[in-house]
Formats: C-alpha cells, structure tokens, sequence
C-alpha cells in the first residue's frame, strides 16, 4: 500500500492507493499554519490514521510546496514560509521511524497524470498547475525529473518569452525578478490584466464566465492569456519536447485553452509541425497527494 500526503499551505490531506491505482483510505485535515514542529505531529497522525483505518503499513511520500535543496537538504522555494530551512527530508522519518520520499507538488501533480492520468503511456509528460501560482514539473518514462539545482520545471520563473511592447518589464515578482511568467499566468495575473484594461477588478473565474457568456472585455482577456501561454509553452516544447502537457489549477477549468493555445504556439516551436497534446487532468485536484503516493514505483 502506498501513501501520499500533500502538504500544503492551509490543508493536509492523505490517501491510500492500492497498486492498482484504487484508494483505499483518503483523509483531510487543517494544516497547523506558521508551526513547523506542529505540521511534522499532524503529519505523523495522518499516516497513523491511515494505516489504522486501512489496517495496513504503507510506504509514504510527501508532496510540499517547495523542494530539499540539494545543497544542504534543507526545504527551499516554499510558500509555506515556516518550512523554509529546515529539515523537513531528515525529521519527518524519524518521527515516522521509516524512509520517507519527497517531491514539489507541481512534481507530484504531473506524475500523478503520467501514472494513471491524462498522459498515462507518455514518455515526456510536462504538468502544469496554473491557480495562485504557476508551478510545473517533468516526468520521463515514469519517473520525477528533479534537476541538479531540484529546480526542473520551474517555468513559471522563467521570462515570458517574446513579449510585446506593452508587457516589458513587467509585473514585479515574488521572486524579485520582473515579468515571470507567473505573473502574467496565474490567477491574479490574469485579474490584473483584466483590470488594466477594463478598469474592474474580478476573479479569474469570473472572468472565465462572462468569456463564457460573450462578454467582450472578458473575452479579449482570454485571448491575451491564451497568447501568452501558447508563447510560455513553446519554449517548453523546444528544451523537453514533450508527449503530452498536462493543466491542472483553477485556471485548468478554462475550457477554451485546449483548442486555442496549440493553434497559437507553432510559430514558437523550432519544427515543422507540433504534436504534443494539451489535455485536462483527470485527476483534478487529487493529483498532488495521488503523485505523492505514486513517488515509490
């Protein structure tokens, strides 16, 4: 039986899957916010009551938002700031007294939908997460692309590519570099397009739904989105060359992205035809704590 928990920024959640991909037990619970010895005991708890209800001892890996670096196996590029420094990959086993994986979530994400998903059969399989922010990760042939830096497939950090006139320099980022590609596609980046030109400020979501019903401002927000995404994901096409690429996130739900982004990248791919695929997760919003699991093959 294996066992995944996400970790995540105000949730915990953890399932078992049998090796069939069925599950088995799946429990949520409220993450112990700004507490790093309370997350490790809520953690622990979780796997216990898993096993106890399941009445089986599992393997268990840890999906977290951010990464052990590789230099000194601390968490890094969290969100959950209190994780950041610490040494999440040495005490969580031994408070669980066995081995533990991990993986970023976005990591976890696409494994997930390269095991039993989306992209289940692919080679190259590229997920995406695009809802507060713009995370991705890389599978090949099964197997979780980590990177000497455990950086591979941050694109969300990275410029956008080919910007037009009106998108330099850009937004300022979190990260403190300007015009990643993150704010331009992650949820608020896509609100504060849409108030720069319609002078109004609504979700994402609300933006989606009056694209949906005709209305214009929404709609040209779409297009601009779509527009930048199909340049973002082109110059993933050109280094992994992937089979399939995979959206999760909020933004996922944007039904209109699978048929105009690939109609808008191949003048920013180097081939003379493109095909990969840009499909929806099957898995939803329990790829990451599925992923998590699926980190022992």
């Amino acid at each position: 039986m294996r066992i995944g928990i996400d970790l995540g920024g105000t949730k915990i959640e953890g399932i078992a899957i049998a090796d069939d991909g069925s599950e088995r037990v799946r429990r949520r619970i409220a993450a112990p916010r700004g507490d790093y010895d309370a997350t490790l005991g809520a953690i622990v708890d979780l796997v216990h009551d898993i096993e106890h209800e399941s009445g089986r001892r599992g393997s268990v890996g840890v999906g977290i938002p951010g990464t052990l670096s590789p230099a000194t196996s601390l968490v890094k590029n969290a969100n959950s700031t209190w994780l950041i420094g610490r040494a999440l990959g040495a005490d969580l086993p031994q408070r669980l007294g066995r081995p533990v994986r991990f993986a970023n979530d976005a990591n976890c994400f696409a494994l997930s939908e390269a095991t039993d998903g989306a992209a289940a059969g692919a080679a190259v399989v590229f997920g995406v997460i695009i809802g507060t922010g713009t995370g991705g990760g890389v599978v090949v042939n099964g197997h979780v692309v980590t990177g000497a830096n455990a950086i591979a497939g941050e694109w969300g950090h990275n410029p956008l590519p080919a910007p037009h006139d009106d998108e330099r320099p850009g937004q300022v980022c979190y990260c403190g570099r300007s015009g990643c590609i993150e704010t331009f596609l992650s949820g608020p980046g896509l609100s504060r397009d849409f108030a720069s030109h319609a002078g109004e400020t609504i979700t994402a979501e609300e933006i989606a739904r009056r694209a949906q019903n005709g209305g214009p401002d929404a709609t040209a927000a779409l297009a601009r989105y779509a527009d930048r995404m199909a340049r973002a994901l082109g110059s993933i096409i050109n280094v992994i060359d992937p089979d399939v690429i995979v959206l999760g996130g909020g933004l996922s739900n944007i039904e209109i992205l699978y048929h105009t982004v690939p109609k808008r990248w191949a003048p920013f791919v180097f081939s003379d035809r493109v095909s990969t695929r840009l499909v929806r997760a099957q898995h939803g919003d329990s790829s990451g704590v599925r992923g998590a699991a699926w980190l022992w093959d």
